[in-house]
């Protein structure tokens, strides 16, 4: 048995695939001024709506809502299923504070009074 879909039925099918898809995902990717919605995260990779989406590459910033979650360098980019994929060279999680590159004593002070 063969199944047939008209074109209409197709494109109705897909739009809502992609709506269900925006309302379910918070992530956003910031690359300069661009903002754009992220539909599909995974570990190595992730897509965007190919409509709306700029032709991205090099340095960009991964939230979810308001939170800074990475710092990613991605390289290539394919579209499946009307989706632009694009993979991370480079995927740093963002911290809120600096780097240490030294132990920390237990006893240290949380911070220094100044003398008056």
């Amino acid at each position: 048995m063969t199944t047939f879909l008209s074109s209409e039925v197709r494109a109705g099918l897909e739009l809502a695939r992609k709506s269900a898809l925006k309302s379910s995902s918070r992530l956003r990717v910031h690359a300069g001024e661009a903002i754009v919605p992220v539909l599909q995260f995974e570990a190595n990779r992730f897509g965007v709506d190919a409509e709306a989406a700029p032709k991205l590459r090099g340095l960009v910033d991964i939230y979810d809502g308001a939170r800074h979650l990475y710092q990613a360098l991605i390289v290539t980019s394919t579209e499946e299923d009307g989706l632009r994929v694009y993979e991370f060279k480079r995927n740093t999680m963002a911290s809120s504070g600096p780097a240490l590159d030294f132990v920390r004593d237990e006893d240290a002070p949380a911070g220094l009074l100044p003398n008056h």
